[in-house]
């Protein structure tokens, strides 16, 4: 029964093997002489202006957030779509109490402002 996995573990060996290789082979033949200049950090071509430690305001951080927790649910229409035939009247209430649930926590947060750009 083992055998038939023969051939994938034979491909990750080669794989992991070759990963390992060039990786030592660069740390062999690969150049090394460190500049100032090659160790600035590199963006879109241009010469940074000021040092990249600086401050956000908490909206990024809050806008993202938000985006993420309603990108992940939005995710969960994608299997319920598939078998919403089966499911009859239970699977569409079940589907409208979620959706009233996360329209709930939307209206939550755009009434605390989490949606503004002020």
């Amino acid at each position: 029964m083992l055998s038939g996995y023969a051939p994938i573990l034979f491909f990750f060996g080669i794989c992991a093997a070759f990963a390992v290789f060039a990786q030592l082979l660069n740390a062999v033949l690969g150049p090394k002489r460190p500049s100032p200049t090659k160790d600035l950090p590199y963006e879109s071509g241009m010469v940074p202006r000021e040092s990249a430690r600086r401050r956000f305001s908490v909206s990024f951080y809050v806008t993202a957030m938000l985006f993420i927790i309603f990108d992940v649910e939005s995710i969960f229409l994608f299997p319920w779509a598939t078998i919403v035939r089966e499911l009859k009247i239970f699977g569409i209430v079940e589907m409208g109490i979620f959706i009233a649930t996360l329209l709930v926590g939307l209206l939550y947060v755009w009434r605390k402002g989490a949606l503004r750009w002020d």
